[in-house]
């Protein structure tokens, strides 16, 4: 299907076919266009050729030549019931037809977009699926590409081709035809797809280059003046600022954890963490490393002067109308000051249980066990696996005002309504253990434990899940049966932890399959070999899936993470192994119960069902094997406290 001759879309063309206006008029009106940079219409008015009303009342017509709902109704596609409906709906919240219909689930947004194109003559264009040329693309502004609503998708012989979410607006047409220098074709695209594919292809980096640029000059011209620079009162006029505005909403527009900034011997080195691997832009203006430094320092009131030590702060801002805590921190190496910047998102909805992606079953489990009046529950697994977000989705599920919860924490990541939350801070020796002992007598229902670190913390929680306190906690184990034996370990007596312990979570975080762009493919030989060991003859049957890389994830195959997620209950026969300090038995018993389905098997299910790839299952699995390993070693190091030989042949075999 092709799309019209260019001149059935250009404003000035338009109007002479009507005979709104002359030829000759025309030519005048562009050639005073081409003058001053005015637009069309505005020429127009300003040479007196036509009233601006009298422009408004022709695009109105224009407009309503095309009757969309009443095409869709014609053609069967819905009711005129539902077309009403909709209408209500796009006037009750000034929203474009296709958006109310959508909106109302009568039509989804690429459908109506589809129907709309055929109804213009024009190809319908599925940007989920588009291959982007970034250098194309980057031939209309952002700016422009943002106010227009359009996209440059394509350029080749035959001339550019835009992508538009709505090619009706003449006006705009001739706006593209300007910055072009020459009439596009044009294409439909989904609105709620477009503005997607913006956020994705005009992440700020030119932006960041462009600014890093400036602030380079400025440098060079005066370091000596650079703190006067970046302490200035009109500090958000300085390119350093505007570099960091740009650097805060590209990691969020990206859903970034984390933003390093590394000086090297010759650039400057700026990664983000996104669904926990590191992407890396380098900037070559490495003088302007200082400047960023120095300003992050100012913002968490850190100490400027002191390069030689590093430093931990915080600070807030408000990013595309979000609130973001930032903890930072900074090294002292080689070539300056690396700094690391922790992005906590303030919103209430990313602290849900609901986000953190467990099985129903699972969750269920969960919140059912949450719901018990005491008791302790252990979220475990290493750095950067979710257990804050866990955490602090129960206690958004627990939070009401019939419950006190004080939390003791290090550091406080997220700020909760209603909740009592302590700082711990070592050096003046408010510890976890003494702050536990206050807090017992402050007639709390709920307590958060940040972590337990040493036999006393953990001694005083256990004996405030025993008398009447709901009690959640973390440990840096990587498997829930390693969790109980690591707290025996700690110096705890089995038969305490056996009457507290209510269950434990145990979770990983692994990168979903980007859903744009998946595909189904076959195990080779290594990964048949890795199926073979952990699922036998069922092996043949798995059916495995992976990313092939697209706009929407980036090229990298994945977006987005889910937790792997195992929960082992504290039930008699285990409570009773803890009790006789029988770990081994513990172990044997743990992998018996019913329901519980380790890391690894989990992890293999997400992957059969094409939620992940088995690449991420094995990293999981080197993981846990290391851990069971270890754990295995220390079991069989005590021989009073592993069972008779006969269990030991068996856990070894």
């Amino acid at each position: 299907m092709t799309s019209p001759p260019p001149n059935k879309h250009r404003l000035g063309d338009v109007l002479v076919e009507s005979g709104l206006i002359s030829a000759e008029q025309l030519r005048l009106s562009l050639a005073h266009q081409e003058k001053t940079g005015a637009k069309l219409g505005e020429a127009l008015v300003h040479l007196g050729l036509v009233t601006e009303q009298a422009l408004q009342n022709f695009l109105n017509r224009q407009r309503q030549k095309l009757r969309i709902g009443d095409k869709l109704v014609e053609a069967k596609i819905i009711t005129a019931e539902q077309l009403q409906a909709a209408l209500a709906e796009q006037k009750r919240s000034g929203k474009k037809l296709g958006q109310s219909l959508a909106q109302l689930g009568i039509l989804t947004e690429s459908q109506f977009a589809e129907f709309l194109a055929n109804q213009l003559h024009i190809p319908f264009v599925d940007l989920k699926k588009f291959p982007f040329v970034p250098e194309v693309v980057q031939l209309l502004p952002e700016a422009y590409a943002r106010r227009f609503r359009a996209l440059v998708l394509a350029r080749d012989a035959n001339g550019i081709r835009v992508g538009m979410a709505d090619p009706t607006d003449i006006f705009v047409f001739d706006e593209l035809t300007r910055l072009l220098g020459q009439s596009p074709h044009l294409s439909l695209v989904s609105e709620a797809q477009l503005l997607r594919a913006l956020d994705l292809l005009y992440r700020g980096e030119g932006k960041i280059h462009e600014q890093a640029a400036a602030l380079d000059e400025e440098v060079g011209q005066s370091e000596f003046d650079l703190e006067g620079i970046v302490q200035s009162e009109m500090a958000v006029d300085a390119p350093v600022v505007k570099i960091l505005q740009s650097l805060f909403e590209d990691a969020m527009r990206m859903n970034a954890s984390d933003i390093h900034i590394e000086p090297d011997s010759e650039v400057l080195r700026i990664r983000q963490r996104i669904d926990g691997v590191l992407q890396e832009q380098i900037v070559n203006e490495k003088r302007i490393a200082p400047a960023l430094v120095s300003k992050l320092k100012l913002m968490a009131g850190l100490e400027i002067a002191e390069k030689r030590l590093p430093q931990d702060g915080r600070f807030n801002i408000s990013v595309k109308g979000r609130s973001v805590d930032v903890r930072l921190s900074t090294l002292p190496i080689q070539d300056g000051e690396s700094v690391v910047m922790r992005l906590l998102d303030q919103s209430a909805d990313n602290l849900n249980l609901d986000m953190v992606g467990m099985e129903p079953r699972i969750l269920d489990r969960y919140r059912y066990l949450l719901s018990r009046p005491h008791g302790l529950i252990l979220v475990t697994g290493p750095t950067g696996s979710g257990k804050t977000t866990t955490l602090y989705g129960s206690l958004n599920a627990l939070n009401s005002p019939g419950k006190k919860i004080i939390t003791v924490e290090d550091p406080v990541e997220y700020r909760l309504p209603r909740i009592n939350q302590v700082q711990v801070r070592p050096r003046i020796g408010l510890t976890f253990a003494k702050v536990l002992r206050t807090v017992l007598r402050q007639d709390p229902d709920i307590v958060l434990v940040g972590e337990m670190r040493d036999q006393e913390t953990a001694e005083i929680a256990i004996r405030a899940a025993l008398t009447g306190h709901l009690v959640l906690s973390t440990l840096h184990t990587n498997s829930a049966v390693s969790t109980a034996i690591r707290l025996v370990e700690m110096g705890v007596a089995g038969y305490a932890v056996a009457s507290a312990l209510k269950c434990i979570l145990a979770q990983r975080l692994v990168r979903r399959i980007c859903q744009d762009c998946i595909e189904r493919v076959e195990p080779d030989s290594g990964e048949q070999v890795l199926l073979q060991g952990l699922l036998g003859e069922g092996a043949k049957e798995v059916r495995l899936s992976r990313g092939r890389g697209c706009p929407q994830c980036n090229q990298s195959g994945y977006r987005g993470r889910i937790a792997v997620v195992e929960i082992l209950e504290m039930r008699g026969n285990l409570a009773d192994a803890l009790r006789s300090n029988d770990t081994t038995l513990f172990m044997r018993q743990a992998e018996k119960q019913p329901g519980f389905v380790p890391l690894h098997l989990a992890a293999l299910g997400f992957a059969q069902r094409g939620i992940t790839t088995l690449e991420e299952v094995m990293r999981l699995v080197s993981d846990v094997e290391e851990e069971e390993e270890n754990l295995t070693l220390e079991t069989e190091s005590e021989p009073e406290t592993a069972g008779s030989p006969a269990a030991r042949t068996d856990k070894e075999r």
